[in-house]
């Protein structure tokens, strides 16, 4: 593939995330192949694919999303909340954090996975110096920056992830997409997904 094709700086409608957008995912955050950290020089956050069978978009595009993830962990990366019981700085009660993301969902054609997989790119404000599995993870999807690709090699690859980043992040500074970052779902690690209609966390499995 052509890393050096033209690419748009922002994705989705200037007005707002336009249907099926947004698409709420939940699950808790697992490991992954290590990849991103090892060879990609960008780490993910994964989360079982259940999630998207389970939550009904099973049949969700393979390629790269964009949206706000909420995390329970703070700002260096550990973790916080009733996971480990509450963490309380001051009068302040730690619950967590929400930060920009890009994700793919797919093969990742490029490594020949056999399994398809959830794989989140946390955009932080500064690097996380603590691993988080186990923390929980909630994702807004708010849309589609690029179908998967195949590349010729890993550089350009990582070209092209990096680009997603930026768009993203372009993407989510619009009014109409920055403001989904204060949804209070965002930090609602405990929400009641049966009540809402039956449609689950993502649990179990493994990519």
């Amino acid at each position: 593939m052509d890393s050096t094709r033209s690419r748009s700086p922002t994705a989705g409608p200037p007005t707002g995330p336009a249907p099926p957008f947004p698409i709420r995912l939940s699950g808790s955050i697992i490991k992954g192949f290590g990849r991103g950290s090892r060879e990609l020089g960008i780490p993910t956050a994964n989360i079982p694919i259940a999630g998207l069978s389970v939550g009904g978009h099973d049949d969700l595009q393979s390629g790269v999303y964009f949206g706000w993830a909420g995390v329970s962990i703070d700002e260096q990366g550990r973790r916080v909340g009733a996971d480990v019981g509450a963490t309380d700085v001051g009068s302040k009660k730690q619950t967590g954090g929400v930060w920009p993301m890009v994700m793919s969902i797919g093969w990742n054609p490029f490594y020949k996975n056999t399994v398809r997989s959830v794989e989140v790119h946390i955009i932080p404000h500064q690097p996380f110096i603590h691993d988080f599995y186990g923390a929980h993870m909630n994702l807004l999807i708010l849309g589609f920056i690029r179908p998967e690709l195949d590349y010729e090699n890993v550089e350009a690859l990582v070209k092209d992830i990096q680009v997603d980043i930026e768009v993203s992040k372009r993407s989510l500074e619009r009014e109409a997409y920055e403001a989904f970052a204060g949804d209070a779902w965002m930090l609602d690690f405990d929400y009641d997904w049966q009540r809402a209609g039956g449609k689950a966390q993502g649990e179990g499995g493994s990519v």
